[in-house]
């Protein structure tokens, strides 16, 4: 097993995420950069250190803190950040008696040690039907013999197991996990690929590969679509896509995902400038975008999840 991943969140008592009650472990670092992703601090594999500068006092504790001198105060006698020194050590965080600082991500623990953090809630999980969903970032991308042993793990123990991707990564990734994962939600941006490559910074080509691949191999397959107006939530997008999904995979489940702005904060936090000109689709409008999968034949159709 190679290097440890980075994980930045394990969210529990989620629905959002498969079904039944499920713990999520968001793992760091993701293949894309989608313009509207609501985790940009998951885009990166290493840590980030986080600062919401709007609430900074300016009592310097951070700066004497820190062993890169990567903090200084600006002309209006706030804490600023060097980005390109900052290692993300995390040793100005506890002193900031503001709370601005904060690290995203920290190693992982290993697989045995995880598997046993994550059945504290295996009752919740028997109860409701629900298990652990491996998300990201892209959980896919991390180290391979990590996530093989994690889900090999929780498989034996009787948990079930989902995982969260956008399908960018080789197909031998998958594979490898077919037999110890029992639902694939797999994230679709674009059936156009000059599209697809403006919006995440790359092809779809791949993405479109795998699903099929998956769905030969009669895996346990979600499609969930995020809808982002106005870039792919016009008909002759959403009819693209439903013609590739039916030559591909047929009518499988599909989730539709209403944009929202809740990670522009994130953004900001980061020294990113969030995308200010997206906006989430109207109810009728989503409402149509439904009626065109179910009308194609498509009959497991959710809006959100």
């Amino acid at each position: 097993m190679g290097a440890t991943p980075t994980i930045f969140n394990i969210q529990r008592f989620s629905t959002h995420d498969g079904p039944g009650i499920r713990t999520t472990v968001f793992f760091k670092g993701c293949p894309l950069r989608c313009a509207w992703c609501h985790n940009p601090e998951s885009q990166s594999y290493a840590p980030e250190l986080l600062v919401d500068s709007s609430r900074c006092a300016g009592c310097g504790m951070c700066i004497d803190a820190c062993p890169e001198g990567a903090i200084a105060l600006d002309d209006g006698g706030r804490a600023r950040l060097d980005r390109d020194r900052c290692r993300a050590c995390g040793e100005c965080v506890d002193l900031c008696a503001q709370g601005c600082r904060e690290v995203a991500g920290e190693p992982a623990a290993e697989p045995r040690e995880l598997v046993e953090q994550l059945l504290r809630d295996r009752s919740f999980f028997e109860r409701s039907g629900g298990g652990v969903t491996l998300s990201g970032g892209e959980c896919l991308a991390q180290e391979e013999g990590y996530l093989a042993e994690l889900c090999s793990r929780l498989h034996a123990r009787g948990i079930r197991v989902a995982i969260d991707t956008c399908g960018d990564v080789p197909w031998e990734r998958i594979e490898r996990l077919l037999p110890d994962v029992d639902l694939w939600l797999y994230d679709i941006k674009a059936a156009d690929d000059v599209l697809h490559r403006r919006l995440t910074g790359s092809s779809n080509m791949r993405i479109w590969d795998n699903l099929g691949h998956l769905a030969r191999s009669g895996a346990a397959v979600r499609v969930r679509m995020p809808l982002v107006s106005p870039v792919n939530d016009d008909m002759a997008c959403i009819d693209a896509t439903i013609r590739l999904l039916l030559e591909r995979v047929g009518t499988v489940p599909v989730s539709l995902l209403p944009y929202h702005a809740a990670g522009n904060g994130k953004y900001r936090r980061l020294d990113r400038v969030p995308r200010e000109d997206f906006r989430v689709p109207a109810d009728d409008e989503l409402a149509s975008i439904r009626d065109r999968f179910l009308d194609a034949g498509f009959s497991d159709v959710e809006i959100g999840g």
